[in-house]
């Protein structure tokens, strides 16, 4: 038995993570490649290695023939006969080489070829890992700044995290550990290219699958997730089981599932909403934690008129339009946000169409329509978001250009949407 060579194998096959057989092959590929360079040519060589005992046996098959015209690949019947006594002219006989023979040059070869291989399987064992985890959440260490962009070690391989996928706000230090999301794995020469992302919204939703055990085993729903990487994130939830509160489940108890996913996103805001088929209460709550008056959705056209109180118009639109921005994006429609002065104002509005309830103090939307068909004409005073796009039109009415000037308070914000939704 070979038994520095079974070990040597052992080792390799445990640190690089790469098959016996692999190996195996590769020996053998470098036993053909060394008897080519010593002889010249090797089609008629073969190499044999036992599995178990490491133990190899390199050979050509020559021809017997009378007069020899070719050493490589033909024997000469005398020389035959010494090695097989039966051997007879047009026979095949195998013809032991001792790979202890080769020259220096066809050794070096041999080892060449070894070592490229080992090489080559080694990057497609890292290839393969990390291509499987395309799409997923890894947690990595700051290595260093390449220019703007950052190296972070996942392992076994290093990634880049560049500008364009980083949050502006955040700043890490070296041998910090982040998690990241894999965005693509790419296979190239000098190995795999891996490129992560720290602003793509799918990271949220990845850290509470691993965070929210009702989300892991298919009880809770994330339907739609928006997010303004290093602001806010608005999180639609919906639960596959009525005696389990989807919200609730999300934020865990005094907060501390969500606590630890804000920690991670460097104090993130995140505001987590039910889901609802029916779009009107779908806009409703992805505005909250504004109250809303009334809510007209048309499914065809992606559209949502929505009436607020007064008092509640600029918690609706939020600071800069980010509240709003972000509830059409989350929803998927645009959304034209009225006060309730302004919708009076506006053709079609009848308010015998509202009802108010003095003991909750919040008004319930009539399920009709705007009956003028000219409303959609009119210019209207109030902002429409249709992702992320902001019409600037409360200058006239606040004397400022930004709706967050207009009477609106972050910090109430913050505090009704930890009451109402869950939001840390």
């Amino acid at each position: 038995m070979n038994k520095e060579l079974m070990e040597a194998l052992d080792i390799l096959e445990k640190e690089k993570e790469i098959s016996k057989e692999t190996l195996f092959e590769a020996i053998e590929n470098s036993l053909i490649t060394a008897c080519k360079n010593h002889f010249g040519k090797a089609d008629n060589v073969k190499v044999e290695i036992d599995r178990e005992t490491c133990d190899f046996l390199c050979y050509a098959e020559k021809e017997v023939v009378e007069e020899v015209e070719d050493d490589v690949l033909q024997i000469s019947l005398e020389d035959a006969q010494e090695i097989s006594r039966n051997a007879k002219v047009g026979d095949l006989i195998r013809v032991e080489i001792r790979s202890k023979e080769f020259g220096r040059i066809a050794t070096q070869n041999a080892k060449n070829v070894i070592l490229q291989k080992i090489r080559e399987e080694e990057r497609s064992v890292i290839y393969n890992r990390y291509y499987e985890k395309e799409k997923d959440v890894v947690t990595g260490i700051v290595q260093r700044y390449i220019g703007r962009n950052i190296s972070i070690n996942l392992g076994k391989a290093d990634a880049i995290l560049n500008e364009s996928e980083q949050v502006k706000t955040e700043h890490f230090r070296p041998t910090e550990r982040i998690k990241v999301y894999i965005l693509e794995v790419k296979n190239t020469p000098k190995g795999p290219r891996i490129l992560v992302s720290r602003t793509h919204p799918e990271l949220v939703k990845r850290l509470f699958e691993a965070e929210v055990t009702e989300i892991r085993d298919g009880t809770v729903e994330i339907m739609s997730i928006a997010r303004e990487a290093g602001s806010r994130t608005k999180l639609a939830v919906r639960s596959n089981n009525p005696n389990v509160d989807a919200v609730g489940a999300c934020v865990g108890v005094n907060g501390t599932r969500v606590n630890s996913i804000v920690d991670e996103l460097c104090g993130e805001k995140i505001d987590i909403v039910n889901w609802d088929e029916n779009p009107g209460n779908l806009i409703q709550n992805a505005l909250s934690p504004a109250k809303i008056v009334a809510v007209f959705a048309d499914p065809d056209e992606k559209t949502a008129k929505v009436v607020v109180p007064d008092y509640q118009l600029s918690l609706a639109i939020g600071k800069e339009g980010q509240n709003a921005r972000l509830a059409a994006r989350l929803t998927g429609y645009k959304i034209d946000i009225k006060s309730e002065t302004q919708a009076k104002d506006a053709p079609g509005f009848r308010y015998e169409d509202y009802i108010y309830d003095d003991e909750d103090e919040a008004y319930e939307a009539y399920d009709g329509e705007y009956e003028d068909e000219e409303y959609e004409g009119e210019e209207s005073e109030s902002a429409a978001y249709e992702d992320g796009e902001y019409e600037e039109g409360y200058e006239e009415e606040y004397g400022t250009a930004d709706p967050g000037d207009a009477g609106y308070d972050e910090e109430e914000s913050e505090s009704e949407g930890v009451e109402e939704n869950g939001q840390e």
